[in-house]
């Protein structure tokens, strides 16, 4: 029989109104909102159900609203018996992935994510990063693209997120520079993002020594279950290992496509997303077209995923 990996998303799948089905519908999901509210000091959970969107977009809202909304929908199934082989996150999902196994409490996660997303904003002046995707080009060539680049300033890759998808990272002089130099290369497309800061990329080492700080301070457990990691994409079971790739995570690319190949190589034949959005799903599907992947968002997804995984047991 095959295993199983829950996956956690990480930035862009934020939206108003997010984790309220399942906050209504279950007293464990409801508690987890709870807990994130008091543990922070204001109510997060008013923020995920009404918004307004332009707050909730804020990056140090943003990153506890995710991991808040997928924690609450993780306690769902764990009531449910649903329990994974192997657990990974993407970027602030690693840490969802870490409370998932274990690790971190809730508490502990919620305020740390907060403080990492508030460093981060602060890392570099606004409007001086940019971040953008480079769709139909190999990952070989994005990199070659951003060191070419290198002299109008810091670029590099940021997420290795699919074959034919890769996000990059950097002053916005270099980001554009090295965007024209990828088209050259037989990019397809390359899509600018929105974003609030320029991620996983060197820029971001201020945030980084703020929140190692941070994560020195807190008591991390070893692992109930295996974690894939972003930074090595290899699995860890020790607390210390955690704190060290939540810290080195910060300045380093997410190698989401090495991660999932590794648990497909593990023997994780199911993916199932826990928590907002569907991106990772998707991207799953690209890198191993050949596994499940689902999503798991609302009550009937839960539902779905505790009738789907039961029958495939019998």
């Amino acid at each position: 029989m095959g295993k199983l990996a829950f996956i956690f998303p990480g930035q862009g799948s934020q939206y108003a109104g997010m984790g309220k089905e399942a906050h209504d519908s279950f007293p464990s999901a409801r508690a987890a909102f709870e807990e994130a509210d008091r543990a922070l000091g204001f109510r997060l959970s008013d923020l995920c159900f009404s918004g307004p969107e332009e707050d909730l977009k804020l990056t140090q809202n943003t990153q506890p609203a995710i991991l808040t909304t997928s924690i609450a929908i993780l306690r769902v199934l764990e009531e449910k018996d649903l329990h994974p082989d192997y657990v990974a996150g993407h970027s602030l999902g690693e840490y969802s992935a870490l409370v998932c196994a274990g690790a971190l409490t809730l508490p502990e996660a919620v305020v740390a994510v907060q403080k990492r997303g508030r460093y981060m904003q602060e890392a570099v002046p606004a409007n001086q990063g940019a971040m953008a995707a480079i769709l139909g080009l190999d990952a070989r060539l994005v990199a070659e693209a951003c060191d070419q680049a290198s002299d109008a300033g810091v670029v590099s890759p940021a997420n290795f997120n699919s074959p034919q998808q890769t996000v990059i990272a950097g002053e916005e002089p270099a980001v554009v520079r090295a965007s024209e130099r990828a088209k050259e290369k037989g990019a397809k497309r390359v899509i600018p993002l929105a974003v609030s800061a320029p991620f996983h990329c060197a820029l971001m080492a201020p945030a980084r020594d703020r929140l190692a700080a941070d994560l020195k301070a807190i008591q991390f457990r070893d692992l109930k279950m295996p974690l894939v990691t972003n930074v090595d994409a290899q699995a860890i079971r020790l607390g210390d290992e955690a704190r060290d790739s939540l810290t080195r995570q910060v300045c380093a690319p997410v190698r989401w496509v090495e991660s999932v190949r590794y648990l497909v190589a593990c023997g994780v034949d199911r993916f199932v997303e826990v928590g907002p959005g569907r991106v990772l799903t998707g991207l799953v599907k690209k890198i191993a077209p050949q596994v499940q992947a689902s999503n798991v968002d609302d009550v009937r997804g839960i539902e779905a995923l505790a009738s789907g995984l039961s029958n495939a047991t019998m």
